[in-house]
């Protein structure tokens, strides 16, 4: 299903593909990148265009420990119930603050994984390749605990997994918790941490 979007990157080695949605934010976005440094991971950070505008610093320490950054729209928009040109208008936006920094990025993530044929259409036609995932921590539900989002990783990273966690407020309690379990666990398990990257440009 959804055959021209990123699920996973298939692999025989012991990679793991951290994502971060949502940020830069203040503080747990710093707080984050500090516990991918213990372990010599590398992440990608799916930014929101307004976040970086509002907290450019931070989006440059993002940069400066040699992450990879994706879009994640201006806005965070629901793209089901946005007008492709508006959706379009939104990510174009976002990708321009971005290069004002230094940072031209062909990796998009659609808000809440919602997205129209039409836009995603359009996007992967400019150059930009759809990022999904095939382990959601759901650390953002506060009705979820730590320990279930624990398990929602543990119980279904495989190698190549693109996992989903947030470096935003509403999720700080869940992956503040949980992020470090993961590193950890899979660290003493042999496995590699990388960010996502495609030779294409955009």
């Amino acid at each position: 299903m959804f055959p021209n979007y990123v699920w996973n990157r298939p692999t025989t080695e012991a990679v793991i593909y951290l994502t971060f949605d949502d940020g830069p934010t203040p503080e747990i976005t710093n707080w984050t990148l500090n516990q991918l440094k213990k372990y010599h991971a590398k992440a990608t950070f799916f930014c929101i265009g307004n976040n970086v505008e509002k907290h450019p610093e931070i989006f440059q320490d993002i940069l400066n420990d040699g992450h990879t950054i994706g879009n994640h729209t201006h806005n965070h928009l629901k793209g089901w119930k946005t007008l492709t040109i508006d959706y379009l208008k939104n990510v174009t936006q976002a990708a321009s603050i971005m290069e004002s920094l230094g940072c031209k990025t062909n990796l998009f993530r659609p808000p809440y994984g919602r997205i129209k044929p039409s836009q995603a259409n359009q996007l992967i036609a400019s150059g930009y390749h759809i990022i999904m995932w095939d382990v959601l921590t759901v650390d953002w539900d506060k009705t979820v605990s730590p320990e279930k989002c624990l398990i929602n990783a543990i119980d279904n990273i495989e190698k190549g997994s693109i996992i989903v966690f947030h470096d935003s407020v509403k999720a700080s309690k869940n992956m503040m918790e949980v992020l470090p379990k993961v590193l950890e666990y899979y660290a003493k398990k042999g496995f590699v941490f990388k960010s996502l990257k495609f030779t294409d440009t955009v």
